[in-house]
């Protein structure tokens, strides 16, 4: 997969993005198939346990993105620009792009539609591929009080068409439309010649992605409607380690198969 590819699957192929955070995730997610991984800044939720993404750094994603990179040596890999990692400075933004390349990643993700389109078009001219990401943007919780549903006024809707247009503009080559009314994402679908891959913002995307944790059925402490679980690992992973923890207790683990004995190899 490449940013030629992935333009020209548009209206021939549904694009599969998961986040991924450790090499033998990524190994995996490349074994199944998936088109996109994404390193993801929901690694300060899902692997740091805070409350958003805001705390995710430079300095959390960039060995991840290695890990990842490891795993996954033939898959395309996205890198989330966290917070701060790019809103200072031009400069600095371009610095920490260019950081997460050498790292291994294909191409960024930046939160944000006309304001960030500018940016965009800087690191596609370095040569920098981008992904955009509209609708529901994490990094902006603060601002905006809270996780909502986009799309639901018209100078919501004319945003959003003003926003996928001026990231097309600037040369990204997919965007990411979280928490978009379905009509609504239907709509900036059709607007761009570039894939857009949903979260939560019904089928008519070209792609979807969803957490690697929310997916798989490990996080059950929150499950949005759009979550589907495809499996319950972590009730397999809790019964696992309970057999563990009682095997330990009772001197049946381990047993004489998993005990080296004098005189053999």
């Amino acid at each position: 997969m490449n940013v030629k590819k992935i333009i020209n699957s548009k209206g021939k192929k549904k694009l599969s993005m998961v986040t991924v955070y450790s090499y033998f995730q990524a190994k995996m997610a490349e074994e199944a198939g998936i088109d996109l991984l994404l390193v993801g800044d929901s690694y300060a939720n899902v692997m740091l346990g805070y409350e958003n993404t805001l705390p995710a750094s430079m300095a959390h994603l960039l060995p991840v993105v290695e890990a990842v990179r490891k795993g996954a040596r033939n898959s395309f890999v996205i890198a989330d620009m966290p917070f701060m990692s790019y809103q200072p400075s031009e400069s600095e933004a371009i610095k920490n792009a260019g950081l997460f390349i050498k790292a291994g990643a294909n191409a960024v993700k930046l939160e944000g539609g006309i304001e960030v389109a500018n940016l965009a078009k800087r690191l596609t001219d370095y040569g920098i591929p981008v992904m955009g990401h509209v609708g529901l943007t994490p990094q902006h919780v603060n601002s905006i009080g809270g996780y909502f549903v986009q799309g639901r006024s018209e100078k919501s809707v004319k945003r959003l068409v003003e926003s996928v247009n001026a990231l097309e503009d600037a040369g990204v080559f997919a965007i990411v439309l979280e928490l978009v009314i379905e009509e609504v994402a239907k709509t900036l679908t059709e607007e761009v010649k570039v894939p857009t891959i949903g979260i939560g913002s019904g089928k008519y995307c070209d792609g979807q992605v969803l957490v690697w944790h929310d997916l798989l059925g490990i996080n059950t402490e929150f499950k949005p409607t759009f979550v589907k679980h495809y499996a319950n690992l972590r009730e397999t992973i809790v019964e696992a380690l309970k057999k563990y923890n009682e095997e330990v207790k009772s001197a049946k683990f381990p047993s004489g198969e998993h005990s080296f004995k004098e005189g053999k190899e």
